[in-house]
């Protein structure tokens, strides 16, 4: 495949490098996109073909399942469930921004993101592009725009060396403001935990649950953004 390459630095390109992602996304290719932390590579995720793709292209197993970035913090209960208290001030703190929390999937969801147990992570991004994007295709698996082994691209010519002959369109926006891959947080219960420690430190997330009288510990450490 050779992908299509687009940049955003007017209002008009940025427009075609939108619809484009997005037309590639319905369409079950893989698309190379900006986020607040470092690029993505992304798929539709309630298209089991295409998240198979992605993790091909990463060169992962099912039993690495990717992230699903979604643009509106109210999906949260469309695709997760029994979401505990401290993981709902940690949305309001620092969603849109690099917060992944790993939750317990809606039972009733029709997708194939791998060996997932019945849980997601979910994610949404501080970036104006990557909510775009994802206010016209809904829910995208995304994995940090890599092979895996290798540093996360922080640019699109660094996403196009390792995915350019994988993906059908490359969204340019540049540089990416953060650089860094988000904290995970595991949400699965009502004892939280960081899997990750990423752009957010442990002790900025306790900060915000310290007065509500809970506290995260760092567990591990997965390779996944």
């Amino acid at each position: 495949m050779t992908s299509e390459r687009y940049r955003t630095d007017d209002p008009e390109e940025r427009e075609q490098a939108i619809e484009a992602a997005t037309t590639a996304l319905q369409g079950g290719d893989l698309v190379v996109m900006p986020t607040d932390t470092v690029y993505g590579i992304a798929a539709d995720a309630f298209d089991a073909d295409a998240v198979a793709d992605l993790l091909h292209a990463k060169g992962r197993g099912r039993s690495m399942p990717p992230p699903v970035l979604i643009s509106n913090a109210a999906t949260l209960d469309a695709l997760a469930t029994d979401v505990p208290a401290f993981a709902r001030a940690l949305v309001e703190a620092f969603w849109p921004g690099p917060l992944t929390l790993v939750c317990r999937q809606q039972g009733s969801l029709q997708w194939d993101l791998g060996d997932a147990r019945g849980t997601v992570a979910l994610r949404m991004p501080d970036d104006e592009i990557a909510l775009e994007i994802l206010e016209r295709t809904g829910p995208l698996a995304v994995s940090s725009a890599n092979a895996t082994g290798l540093p996360a691209a922080t640019d699109a010519d660094q996403a196009e060396q390792m995915l350019g002959d994988v993906v059908a369109v490359i969204v340019d926006a540049g540089t990416s403001a953060g650089g860094e891959a988000s904290t995970i947080v595991d949400a699965t219960s009502g004892q939280g935990r960081v899997l990750r420690v990423g752009a957010l430190s442990l002790d900025a997330l306790n900060d915000v649950l310290e007065p509500l009288g809970a506290t995260l510990t760092h567990e591990s450490a997965p390779d996944e953004t």
